[in-house]
C-alpha cells in the first residue's frame, strides 16, 4: 500500500515538474498577485471573445480571468499576427487534437518561431482560466485568440491596442 502511495505521489511531482516552463500543470502561469496592475474578465463563447479589444499600457501587468461559457474548449493566446497565422497553421496541421494544454498538442508555446513567448491557456467548456502577462515594449498592437480549426476563422479574435 505504501509502495501504491509512493508510486501515484512521485508520478503527481513529476508531473507538475515537467509541465511547461512557467506554466502550472493546468495551464495557467502562477499569479503575484502583488506585481498585478489590473484584473480583466474575458468571456469566451461559442466563437467569440468578450470584450473583442482591450487597451494595455506596455509594461502593465494584467491578470486574465478567462471563463469558458460554451460548449467547447477554446484556447486563449496573445501574440502579433504573423505568430497567431502560424500557430494556426502548426493547429491546422495537427488536426486541432491535444488540448489539455500544457502541450498545446504538443507544441512548446515559448518557441522563438512563433515571435517569442506567445502565453497561452486552453478552457474546458464551463472553466475559467487565468493567465498573467505583461504587455511588452515596442509592439503597438496584438492579437488574443483562439487558433483552434476553425475558431479564428468564425471569429474567435480579439485586439489589444498597446497605448503608449
Amino acid at each position: 500500500m505504501y509502495k501504491s502511495l509512493f508510486a501515484a505521489l512521485v508520478t503527481l511531482w513529476s508531473a507538475n515538474a515537467l509541465a511547461a516552463p512557467g506554466h502550472q500543470a493546468n495551464g495557467t502561469q502562477p499569479a503575484n498577485e502583488a506585481k498585478v496592475d489590473r484584473v480583466i474578465q474575458v468571456e469566451a463563447e461559442e466563437m467569440i471573445f468578450g470584450p473583442e479589444a482591450l487597451t494595455i499600457a506596455p509594461g502593465e501587468t494584467v491578470k486574465f480571468e478567462i471563463h469558458n461559457s460554451g460548449a467547447l474548449a477554446h484556447e486563449f493566446v496573445i501574440g502579433d499576427r504573423a505568430a497567431q497565422e502560424e500557430h494556426r497553421r502548426m493547429m491546422q496541421e495537427m488536426g486541432g487534437h491535444g488540448h489539455g494544454h500544457g502541450d498545446h498538442g504538443g507544441h512548446d508555446m515559448a518557441e522563438g518561431e512563433h515571435g517569442g513567448n506567445m502565453p497561452a491557456v486552453t478552457i474546458a467548456p464551463g472553466e475559467t482560466a487565468t493567465l498573467v502577462w505583461t504587455a511588452p515594449e515596442g509592439a503597438s498592437q496584438l492579437e488574443y485568440a483562439c487558433n483552434i480549426p476553425g475558431h479564428y476563422e468564425a471569429g474567435m479574435v480579439g485586439q489589444i491596442d498597446l497605448e503608449g
